[in-house]
C-alpha cells in the first residue's frame, strides 16, 4: 500500500467518528420522531372519532326526546310535518327527519311527503330500530333526496310496548366532512371514515371523490385487525402511511371505524434536511482534510520515508556505511538520528558477530561428536558387563536371563542413541524387541494401533516390560510353540479432565494351557515396578487358559525426566 494511500486510511479513520456519531444522531431522531408520529396518528384517529361519537349521541338524544312529543307520537300528517320542519336548524349535520310507520312506510318528512309516498321497510336500519329501538345504518343515497348519507332511527313507543313507528335522521356527511378538516388535522394528514361494511363515510381530503366508494378488501381486514392501534400500511393513494385506526363507541356511533394516516416524507422532512446537510459538512471537511493531508504529508512525510526507505535497502544489500543524513528534533530527525547510530553499531561489531557465529558451529560441531563419543563409550560399557555376566554364568536359569535384560537394554539404548536420545515410536520400540522372531511377525504376532512418538523414559521402560513378556512367551507361553500367536493392540484414551491414556493389551493364543504361579517371580515385579514406579501406570496379568493376558494403562502427559539404567532394571530393588 502506497504511502498516499495510507494518508487517504488515516483522514478516512480520522472521520470515521464523525459519521459514527452522524449515523448514532440520525438512528436517534427518526426513532423518537417515529414515536411521536404514531402517538400523534392514535391520538388523532380517538379524537375524531370521540368528535363523532359526541355528534351521534347528540343525535341520538334529539330522536329519543322527538320519540316522545305528541306531535310525533300522534303520528298525524298534519301536525308533524311543520314540527319537523322547525328541527331543521336546530340539530347541525342532520338535513332531514321523518316518521315511518311500523308498516315502514312514511307518515311525514320534512319534505312534505305525502303519507305511505314510500317504504322504507326493506333499509337495514328500520328493521334494527323496530326490533332493539335504536338503530345506526350504513352508507346509502337518500331515496327523495338522493344525497349520501347515514340514518339514525329511533323507535316510536307503542301502546303495547313495542315501536309504534320509528323516528329517523339523516347525518350530513360533507358537513361532517368540512368540520374534521377544520378541527386542525396534521399537516398532509389523511382522514378515513367507514361504516361496517366498508363504505366511506368521511375523506379528508377529496371528499366529494371516494365518498361511498368501498374500502379495497385487503385495507379493510387490514383495519379491523389494528383497532385501537397504530400500523404503517398503503394507503388509498398507494403512498406508506403511518395510520392510528380508532373505532366510535357502540352506543354512539355502532359499526364506524376511523382512519388517520400521516405520511412519513413529512413527518422526516426536516430529520433529512438536517442528514443531507451533516452529510455535505462531512464531505466538505473530508476534502479539504484529505487535501490539506496530501500536501503537507508529500513535504513531511513522504520525502523522509524515502530516505529511510533508501538507506534501509542499502543496509539490506550489504552497505552498512550508508546513512540517512536526517537530523533534528522532529520526530523523522530524531528517527534518522538514530538509524544512524544504529548501523554505526552494526558495522562496528559486524565482525565480532560473524567470529561468534563461526564460534558457535565450532562449538555445536564438537558437541554432536562428543554425544557420539558418549554412545560409543555406554554401548561399550554395557558390551563389558554382557561380556562379565557371560563368563560368570550359573548353572541354573537367572544369569542367562540377566544376560538377556541387559541385551534387551542394550538395545532399547541403541535405539534412542540413534536419534540422540530424542524418543522413538511405538512401533519401532515393538518391532525392536520381536527382532529376535524376524521372518514370522507375521505369522505369530498381529500389531493393531495407531503409530505414536514416546520419550525416552517410556521407550526405556516400556522396552523392558515387552522383552520381559516376549521371553516369558518363548518360553512358557504361547511364542513356545509353532501354533502359538500374541496379539498386541493400543489405543490411546481421553478422560474426564481431558488428560490422554497409552492402553497396550497383549493377549497369547494358541500356547499351552496357562495356570497363575504359586509366586511372584522378579520378571513379574520388573514388569510391575518399571511400569508403576517409572511412568505411573498400572499393569493387569490374568492368567486365562488359553494365553496370558497383559494389559498394561500408563498416562502420556507426564513430564518426561532422565532415568538411570539402574533404575529401569530395578523397579524395588537392585538385586537379581
Amino acid at each position: 500500500m502506497s504511502l498516499t494511500n495510507r494518508i487517504v486510511g488515516l483522514v478516512a479513520l480520522a472521520l470515521m467518528p464523525a459519521l459514527v456519531i452522524q449515523g448514532y444522531n440520525e438512528y436517534a431522531l427518526r426513532a423518537a420522531r417515529t414515536e411521536v408520529v404514531r402517538a400523534e396518528a392514535i391520538r388523532t384517529a380517538r379524537g375524531v372519532a370521540a368528535d363523532l361519537g359526541q355528534f351521534g349521541r347528540g343525535v341520538r338524544q334529539a330522536l329519543r326526546i322527538l320519540a316522545e312529543v305528541p306531535e310525533i307520537h300522534g303520528m298525524d300528517p298534519e301536525v308533524c310535518t311543520p314540527y319537523l320542519r322547525t328541527l331543521l336548524d336546530k340539530v347541525p349535520g342532520a338535513f332531514f327527519f321523518g316518521v315511518i310507520g311500523a308498516d315502514g312506510r312514511v307518515v311525514c318528512n320534512t319534505l312534505g311527503s305525502a303519507r305511505g309516498a314510500y317504504s322504507l321497510a326493506d333499509r337495514r336500519y328500520f328493521q334494527d330500530a323496530m326490533r332493539a329501538g335504536f338503530a345506526v345504518g350504513e352508507y346509502v343515497r337518500g331515496r327523495i333526496t338522493d344525497r349520501p348519507t347515514i340514518q339514525l332511527a329511533q323507535g316510536i313507543p307503542g301502546p303495547d310496548g313495542r315501536p309504534a313507528g320509528v323516528v329517523l335522521a339523516s347525518v350530513d356527511l360533507d358537513y361532517l366532512a368540512r368540520q374534521q378538516s377544520q378541527a386542525g388535522l396534521p399537516a398532509d394528514a389523511t382522514l378515513t371514515v367507514a361504516d361496517r361494511k366498508g363504505a366511506i363515510l368521511l375523506r379528508v381530503p377529496d371528499q366529494a371523490e371516494w365518498v361511498g366508494k368501498l374500502l379495497p378488501p385487503a385495507y379493510q381486514a387490514t383495519l379491523q385487525a389494528n383497532r385501537g392501534q397504530v400500523v404503517d400500511m398503503i394507503g388509498l393513494r398507494g403512498t406508506t402511511r403511518i395510520t392510528g385506526v380508532a373505532a366510535a363507541t357502540p352506543d354512539d356511533l355502532d359499526g364506524i371505524t376511523v382512519a388517520v394516516g400521516l405520511s412519513p416524507v413529512t413527518a422526516f422532512a426536516d430529520i433529512d434536511a438536517a442528514t443531507r446537510r451533516g452529510l455535505i459538512l462531512i464531505g466538505l471537511g473530508a476534502a479539504l482534510a484529505l487535501a490539506a493531508a496530501l500536501l503537507a504529508g508529500r513535504a513531511f512525510i513522504r520525502e523522509p520515508v524515502h530516505r529511510l526507505l533508501r538507506t534501509a535497502s542499502a543496509w539490506r544489500a550489504g552497505d552498512l556505511g550508508a546513512r540517512t543524513g536526517i537530523a533534528g528534533p522532529t520526530e523523522f530527525g530524531q528517527l534518522g538520528e538514530a538509524f544512524d547510530a544504529m548501523a554505526a553499531s552494526l558495522q562496528k561489531h559486524e565482525g565480532e558477530l560473524r567470529a561468534e557465529i563461526s564460534r558457535s558451529h565450532q562449538l555445536q560441531e564438537r558437541q554432536t561428536m562428543m554425544l557420539h563419543e558418549l554412545n560409543h563409550r555406554v554401548r561399550n560399557t554395557l558390551a563389558t558387563v554382557q561380556s562379565l555376566a557371560r563368563q560368570s554364568r550359573r548353572s541354573d536359569a537367572t544369569d542367562e536371563r540377566l544376560e538377556g535384560r541387559i541385551l534387551a537394554l542394550s538395545k532399547t539404548h541403541d535405539l534412542l542413541s540413534r536419534d540422540d536420545w530424542s524418543g522413538a515410536s511405538l512401533v519401532t520400540v515393538l518391532e525392536n524387541e520381536l527382532s529376535p522372531f524376524e521372518g514370522k511377525q507375521d505369522e505369530r504376532f498381529r500389531l493393531d494401533g495407531p503409530d505414536i512418538e514416546l520419550p525416552p523414559r517410556y521407550v526405556l521402560a516400556l522396552g523392558m516390560t515387552l522383552h520381559e513378556l516376549t521371553t516369558n512367551a518363548a518360553k512358557y507361553g504361547a511364542l513356545s510353540v509353532e501354533t502359538g500367536r500374541v496379539d498386541i493392540a493400543w489405543r490411546v484414551a481421553t478422560g474426564e479432565s481431558g488428560a490422554r491414556r497409552l492402553v497396550i493389551e497383549w493377549r497369547e493364543t494358541g500356547g499351552p494351557p496357562v495356570s497363575e504361579p504359586r509366586r511372584r517371580g522378579y520378571g513379574t515385579r520388573l514388569i510391575n515396578g518399571g511400569v508403576s514406579h517409572e511412568l505411573g501406570g498400572k499393569v493387569r496379568l490374568d492368567f486365562e487358559a488359553p494365553g496370558l493376558r497383559c494389559t498394561v494403562d500408563v498416562p502420556l502427559d507426564a513430564q518426561d525426566r532422565f532415568t538411570s539404567f539402574r533404575d529401569v532394571g530395578s523397579p524395588s530393588s537392585p538385586s537379581s
